[in-house]
């Protein structure tokens, strides 16, 4: 009767909200392109790969639950070759990533949480195993997958500050749709214990780590030293990553003094959401600031403006350019974004006071003196000082990188408890084509 209800109020949700989608289709052809995967057709690419493996299937909702998934998913392909693995996003530029990175053939839309939806997946897939990165807590999905029998795991496990509060108020419910999940990995005690108190089995939370830890700098793309090259002579760089709206015209006033002391110093500045580029780049030339676009630039030199990063997925590559690096959706009440990109480059780091979503992590890094925080009003004055002091930049960006390799680990954790849980699966043999008759 629960599942029922649910199913009802989402599908009125879905239904009372049609119009905004229609609209994000129409206007800006946002959905267009995954509204049939959503709604739980199978694209062909995935269904006829000719891959005859048991499946493992992870889910990464968007961009940063990809990149802290890719080196998971990278050792998971060596270690266990025997399965297939597909990865599963929600958002269209998680999607674009994880198709660059997995291939098209591996990578699909994550469906509505309706029976209708996912029922199709699990049919044809059968999954062994579902990895969800972070916290994915989709009842009916859990359910199905679950009854179906495959095992599930929730890996990279957090529960935010904010999200603590209403998983508590319902931990009755929450309990009962926790029942279905096998291994909560989590990535510090605090979500551990969070975790127990809105109905986790205790004997199935464990403490691995943080994965976006384990990232690797990798090989450049080819847009870094394209880049480079044409900053030769331009001195100071400063990458603004992740920034949301309200944030921006802090960043170009600021940024017009820099200019004033650096003439040639270029911002590279990267809004968090794709909707915003054109707004953002409009912003930027009703300030006077020249402008240079990311997806209109033919490699000419750049100094003395902005270059806006309109593009998806390379945001964490260019932090390598960095003098400073500012992590955004922290000068306003967002909550802040991840700083581990940069800080494996080594840069100077800098974020605004609202870091309520990664809390432990600026935490940790403020212990070891390896990032910079700063108020709306002092922003300006603590980038200013960065700039003018070299040794203070490269010290403050060596922590960062030593706080980094500090916490290394999580992956081979990670991959070990799941190797345990698929192994003690195998056993099974549930056939998967119940869960395509039932309600």
């Amino acid at each position: 009767m629960i599942y029922f209800l649910y199913s009802l109020l989402l599908a009125a949700g879905l239904l009372l909200s049609l119009p905004y989608w229609i609209f994000q289709i129409v206007r800006h052809g946002k959905y267009r392109a995954s509204l049939w995967e959503r709604l739980g057709k199978v694209a062909e690419r995935i269904a006829t790969s000719g891959d005859k493996r048991p499946v493992i299937w992870v889910h990464a909702v968007s961009v940063g639950e990809v990149l802290a998934v890719s080196t998971l998913v990278a050792q998971m392909q060596k270690s266990m070759a025997q399965y297939r693995i597909v990865i599963s996003t929600t958002t269209e530029t998680g999607q674009a990533l994880a198709r660059k990175r997995f291939g098209e053939e591996n990578v699909f839309y994550f469906p509505i949480d309706l029976g209708f939806a996912i029922r199709p997946y699990l049919k044809m897939l059968r999954p062994q195993l579902v990895v969800l990165a972070e916290t994915e807590f989709w009842p009916n999905f859990l359910r199905l997958a679950h009854d179906g029998g495959a095992q599930i795991a929730v890996v990279n496990a957090r529960i935010s500050d904010r999200s603590h509060p209403n998983y508590r108020r319902f931990r009755a419910l929450w309990q009962r749709e926790l029942a279905n999940i096998d291994l909560f990995l989590a990535q510090t005690e605090r979500d551990a214990d969070r975790l127990k108190s809105i109905g986790a089995d205790s004997t199935r939370v464990r403490v691995t780590g943080n994965l976006k830890f384990d990232q690797s700098v990798g090989t450049s793309p080819q847009i870094v030293e394209r880049l480079r090259r044409s900053f030769a002579d331009s001195g100071t760089i400063l990458v603004c990553g992740s920034t949301v709206e309200g944030e921006e015209p802090l960043l170009l006033k600021v940024f017009k003094n820099v200019l004033e002391k650096h003439p040639r110093a270029v911002m590279l500045l990267a809004p968090r959401h794709p909707e915003r580029f054109d707004a953002v780049a409009a912003l930027v030339q009703s300030s006077g600031i020249p402008l240079w676009r990311r997806s209109q630039w033919n490699s000419e030199t750049i100094e003395g403006g902005i270059f806006l990063v309109d593009s998806i997925g390379e945001l964490a590559a260019l932090y390598a350019l960095a003098d400073v690096a500012f992590v955004g959706g922290s000068l306003v009440p967002r909550g802040g974004h991840n700083i581990i990109e940069p800080a494996l480059h080594g840069v100077a780091i800098l974020v605004g006071e609202h870091t309520e979503n990664f809390r432990d992590i600026v935490g940790l890094f403020q212990s070891h003196d390896a990032v910079r925080v700063a108020s709306p009003e002092g922003f300006g004055a603590i980038l200013m000082r960065l700039l003018a002091d070299a040794a203070e930049r490269a010290a403050l960006g060596q922590r960062a990188a030593e706080t980094m390799k500090s916490q290394i680990g999580a992956t081979d954790r990670t991959l070990e408890a799941l190797a345990s849980l698929i192994t003690g699966n195998e056993a099974k043999s549930t056939p998967m084509a119940q869960v395509a008759h039932k309600d």
